[in-house]
């Protein structure tokens, strides 16, 4: 029997068209997970002193925040977290930076928490510079300190490109959306179906500070190769730190983790006291 060619690559260009417009019209649901919360709701964090903030960004777009304060602060830490739940379950990781006496600032995204909006790749950018130039009002940006964590580390290196902060930390960095849908489906051209453009390799060009990568060895969900190549865009500034046998979401959960904070930390402040794991996030649930 005869195999018609074009019959062939017809089926190809078809499923990959079908796959292409799954990816188009459910992006949202793909790459964003979010918790909504009643307005009436209660942040309440053990051993962490929060206030709750709203600011509008634009008309019919509020996002909620949480400035977690410390004592004497020398610093802000503007967190910016994954792809899922709230600020609710992701505030507690704020205590791996009030211990080193810097404040911390979260945001919920649109549509996550008590935050309102439609989701858009421009429009999420505009509310975290638009929260972040509001925080540049509180204190000096050379005491400004950007952190961003798995789909937080574009928006993370972003405002490290277009403004000046003391210093960039990365967590399990993305190289693209694109590149993270390629993975899965090499075969697909995603650039043509994501409406999303989080390039954290192209906004990391442009970044003056100093950058650290955490990245732990076992992460199945973004290979470490990636914070590999990130970290080899710009050499001299940048550090890479390999935490072994971490994966996506628990590399808090290793002791190298906090050691690098306070090894960071040090680098920009004098020598800190010695680590008390009972006051980190050492033991606790990403999932909570």
């Amino acid at each position: 029997m005869k195999i018609d060619l074009y019959n062939i690559l017809a089926v190809v260009l078809i499923i990959i068209l079908g796959l292409g417009l799954i990816i188009y019209f459910f992006q949202q649901k793909f790459f964003f997970h979010p918790e909504k919360l009643p307005e009436d709701f209660k942040f309440a964090y053990d051993n962490l002193n929060a206030e709750e903030l709203t600011v509008e960004t634009e008309p019919g777009v509020k996002i909620n925040y949480l400035h977690f304060k410390t004592e004497h602060p020398k610093g802000i830490v503007f967190y910016l977290k994954g792809n899922t739940k709230s600020i609710k379950g992701w505030g507690k990781f704020a205590i791996d930076f009030t211990r080193l006496s810097y404040d911390v600032i979260m945001l919920d995204y649109r549509g996550f928490g008590k935050s309102t909006g439609k989701r858009t790749s421009d429009g999420m950018k505009h509310d975290i510079q638009f929260i972040y130039n509001l925080v540049k009002k509180q204190v000096p940006e050379e005491r400004l300190i950007v952190y961003g964590r798995s789909l937080g580390t574009p928006f993370a290196a972003m405002l490290a490109a277009r403004n000046h902060p003391r210093l960039l930390i990365l967590n399990s960095p993305i190289y693209s959306i694109e590149r993270s849908v390629m993975r899965y489906l090499p075969f697909l051209p995603a650039k043509y179906f994501v409406n999303f453009n989080f390039p954290t390799y192209k906004y990391l060009q442009s970044v003056r500070c100093p950058i650290k990568i955490i990245h732990g060895s076992d992460d199945q969900l973004v290979p470490v190769k990636t914070a590999i190549e990130l970290s080899e865009i710009q050499p001299e500034n940048t550090r890479l730190y390999i935490i072994l046998k971490a994966g996506h979401l628990d590399v808090h959960k290793f002791k190298e983790y906090h050691r690098i904070l306070n090894e960071i930390f040090e680098d920009i402040d004098e020598p800190g006291e010695e680590i008390n794991f009972s006051q980190t996030s050492l033991n606790m649930s990403h999932r909570e």
